[in-house]
């Protein structure tokens, strides 16, 4: 018989996030989130329950989505255990929040987040509990002072684990949110850490707070900076272009994307955070000293944006 595990401070905090995180967009779009609660009943090879908040059509959005789901499974899908193979098979606990936004106005960036808690429950052993998450961040007009003050915001929050863990968690960053097919980053990355326990429950459970915390400082002042200024059906044009390269990522390599649909998971929640429009053009190429261009080489080749 596996040994239980105590989900329910974690569940708590992750509630609080949530709802925290909404009540301050909604503040910023103007339009309030729906909220979808849905339920899955035990007996199945995944139960639990979740609550997707959501606004499409907004003000400052045209879709930003916030999830909260906590789901228990029999066996722990591939993409859950591919650096744990030992753990293959056994039963599952796993809550998170994840989030994106994807704004209307092709100056302010899209922005991804979520903070997620896994338990393994293998038979006659104690679980095997660790964290994820983290924050990145994807222009489509880049400004140097929007990437350094969320670059900012990541450091800040895991300054109190170690002054390790940010370079480390910089550079996973880097290295995941990278579209192997076109040798491109998705955008000016942030933060990612998985399978991470290595301060024991309590400091990792910590560290997973202040990322998580660290949040809407790290993105809101830039929505308000950039929010008002001009765009017209050019620069829109290339958002949808660019956004283009945000499904490719979410659909080929997002290993909670992956998660979710081989767990049997809620599909309308696990692709909320798809844009509502997208493009693709054929092998375009921006012209050399736009605006466009620069994305291409002063943004999304990886660097320190810190001094």
């Amino acid at each position: 018989m596996s040994t239980a595990f105590d989900s329910r401070p974690v569940r708590a905090y992750l509630l609080g996030l949530q709802a925290a995180i909404v009540a301050a967009f909604e503040a910023e779009d103007g339009k309030p989130f729906i909220e979808d609660a849905w339920t899955r009943a035990p007996g199945g090879a995944l139960d639990g329950d979740g609550r997707s908040r959501l606004v499409e059509q907004g003000n400052v959005f045209e879709r930003a989505g916030c999830n909260f789901s906590h789901v228990r499974g029999r066996t722990l899908p591939p993409s859950a255990t591919q650096h744990r193979p030992e753990l293959a098979g056994a039963p599952f606990e796993a809550l998170g929040v994840s989030l994106v936004m994807h704004p209307r106005n092709p100056y302010v960036p899209t922005v991804h987040m979520n903070v997620r808690a896994f338990a393994a429950l293998p038979e006659g052993r104690e679980p095997v509990v660790w964290f994820g998450g983290g924050m990145d961040l994807t222009p489509y007009y880049g400004f140097e002072d929007d990437a350094r003050h969320f670059h900012r915001s990541c450091r800040d929050a895991l300054a109190p684990f170690g002054a390790g863990l940010h370079p480390r968690f910089k550079r996973w960053c880097d290295d995941y949110f990278f579209l192997k097919h076109r040798g491109e980053a998705r955008g000016v990355g942030g933060i990612f850490f998985d399978d991470f326990n290595e301060l024991g429950f309590e400091r990792s459970f910590a560290l997973l707070r202040s990322v998580g915390d660290a949040f809407t400082g790290a993105y809101r002042p830039i929505v308000q900076r950039r929010r008002g200024l001009a765009y017209g059906e050019r620069e829109r044009g290339f958002q949808a272009y660019r956004r283009g390269r945000y499904v490719e990522f979410n659909l080929v390599f997002d290993r909670g994307t992956q998660f979710g649909l081989q767990s049997g998971g809620r599909t309308e929640s696990i692709l909320m955070s798809m844009p509502p429009a997208a493009a693709w053009r054929y092998d375009w190429r921006p012209e050399p000293g736009s605006a466009e261009a620069r994305l291409y080489t002063d943004f999304l080749p990886p660097r320190d944006w810190l001094p």
